[in-house]
């Protein structure tokens, strides 16, 4: 079946049906990564974005049942440019295709996804729709007519309906509330790792009722869209940075960047991929970050003891801030990216050694853990 990928600016690229047929409208973005589709797929950090992977053929080793990172796909649409109909991998439970089929989630495939890349690269990221029923002319209508992506708040849309706690096997070092702004999975897997058992609440949760329990630390998690459109969540975050040690995850980050008199800009084409070089400001080191966004803080306006922890060697934006005084820090990209790379998973330690200070550990020599 034919299928057609418009962009606002009116461009138009023709190919083959990949999953639903239908149409499906987003914001469409790239990924650089050459792995680790079933990730992106289900991560709700992708709501409303029709996603192009760069890396030219996805499906190689199948779709399995271990490796979502929320309960449901939360693209858009996908867009590919050769998608591998024979996967060879033992853990594959079925093809990309069918995949996206069974999840009725529409798809492009056989376009030159170089060309879309670059023209993403030049004019930025934009709307857009794929479409195996209308023709190219109604779809550039319908695409004008629809909101756009900063319009929308997608947060509400992934976060939790009701309050759980994840899963953990034995005696837990700490409690921590995790605000659901578009959590993966692996995160609270991360957690657990390090000790932590993990309750998550919804993102409009008021801190009264998450401090209610005690915890002993707060993640601000990962999540979609505009985080100028969160300033319900900003307030909650304001009246927790005073009582809690405070983690924060790319949208986390950028909360925290808000509740500390900052505010975000729209990056042109965003960061998305597993390569993306990071510096940390304090030791100088270099990492190889995995990241997802769209939307980055601005330094020149922090204040009250908020500073830039890591940059984007790449174009010098922030990637993490710190805390002068108070224990709370964030990053930009991701600790918990699955597949990889892993460099920064670290920061999951970092945070279990805040919370040990915080509660007055003692190492062997008499000094605070740090």
């Amino acid at each position: 079946m034919k299928a057609i990928l418009a962009l606002e600016d009116g461009t138009i690229f023709e190919g083959e049906s990949l999953g639903a047929s239908g149409e499906t409208f987003g914001e469409v973005v790239f990924n650089t990564g050459m792995t680790g589709y079933q990730e992106i797929l289900t991560d709700p950090s992708y709501a409303g974005q029709i996603v192009c992977l760069t890396y030219p053929m996805i499906g190689n080793y199948g779709v399995n049942a271990d490796d979502f990172e929320s309960r449901r796909v939360q693209v858009e649409g996908f867009i590919v440019r050769e998608a591998e109909s024979e996967p060879s991998n033992w853990r594959s439970g079925q093809t990309l295709n069918a995949f996206l089929k069974e999840r009725k989630i529409v798809g492009i495939r056989g376009i030159d996804t170089r060309a879309l890349t670059r023209a993403l690269r030049v004019r930025g990221v934009m709307m857009g729709a794929i479409s195996t029923e209308e023709s190219a002319a109604a779809l550039l209508s319908r695409i004008r007519s629809s909101p756009s992506y900063s319009g929308i708040d997608f947060v509400r849309k992934v976060t939790t309906e009701e309050p759980y706690e994840w899963s953990f096997e034995g005696e837990p070092e700490f409690h921590v509330a995790l605000l659901d702004c578009g959590v993966k999975f692996n995160i609270m897997r991360s957690l657990a790792k390090v000790g932590c058992k993990t309750t998550v609440y919804p993102c409009t949760t008021p801190a009264e009722a998450i401090l209610e329990r005690n915890p002993d630390g707060i993640m601000l998690s990962p999540g979609p869209g505009d985080p100028a459109l969160l300033g319900y969540v900003v307030e909650t975050v304001k009246k927790l940075a005073a009582k809690k040690p405070i983690m924060g995850v790319c949208l986390g980050n950028q909360l925290l960047g808000y509740a500390f008199g900052s505010r975000t800009f729209k990056l042109k084409f965003g960061h998305r991929g597993s390569n993306h070089p990071v510096k940390d400001l304090t030791t100088g080191r270099v990492y190889i970050t995995s990241q997802n966004h769209g939307f980055a803080v601005d330094p020149n306006e922090l204040k009250d003891g908020m500073e830039v922890a890591h940059i984007n060697l790449n174009d010098g934006t922030v990637e993490g801030l710190r805390h002068r005084e108070l224990p709370i820090f964030s990053i930009q990209y991701h600790p918990e990216a699955s597949p990889g790379p892993t460099d920064s998973a670290y920061f999951f330690r970092q945070f279990v050694e805040m919370l040990r200070k915080q509660r007055g550990d003692r190492d062997v020599s008499g000094e605070s853990a740090s």
